[in-house]
């Protein structure tokens, strides 16, 4: 979705991420990647530092996690578009093994989105580390799709692979 300004000289698009902080025409970071990397960096750097030197480095400790957690955040969602994600899969769900003939990507688009997401909640774990989590929110996670978990978890996983080997 763009449109060419009054000089036409160049095309602004209309559904950019833009970063505020450099020039407006940098992708930035999506909120949520930088917000869940602050919060989880923290805690685990506040845990860290209060168990070594008590309350006032867990303080410390909370703070600079935030920052290096918010960084890797920022990193994480930069390279995720669920946009072209759900593009990619609407477009190759037919060839996977598990998609068949039977079901339409009404049904795995949602398994797809649902390993981008989770991804991204469970930053550097392994899909077979949360798999059982997975499963137990499918349900509520599923949408419309009429899959249950036991075969929404391969397009699941092929959507969280795609994302982790990049």
């Amino acid at each position: 979705m763009s449109y060419e300004n009054k000089d036409t000289s160049r095309i602004i698009e209309t559904n950019a991420n833009g970063d505020p902080v450099s020039d407006g025409d940098t992708p930035a970071a999506h909120p949520i990647g930088t917000v869940v990397g602050a919060a989880l960096g923290g805690l685990t750097v506040g845990a860290a530092a209060g168990t070594v030197v008590g309350p006032i480095g867990t303080a410390v400790g909370a703070v600079a996690g935030a920052i290096v957690g918010g960084l890797t955040g920022k990193g994480v969602a930069e390279t995720l578009d669920p946009t072209s994600e759900a593009a990619y899969w609407r477009n190759n769900y037919k060839d996977r093994p598990y998609a068949g003939g039977a079901t339409t990507f009404d049904d795995y688009g949602p398994a797809y989105g649902y390993g981008v997401s989770s991804f991204t909640k469970y930053p550097g774990r392994s899909f077979d580390d949360v798999e059982a989590d997975l499963s137990r929110d499918w349900d509520g996670a599923r949408g419309t799709s009429k899959l249950q978990w036991d075969q929404a978890r391969y397009a699941t996983r092929d959507a969280w692979e795609r994302i982790g080997n990049r």
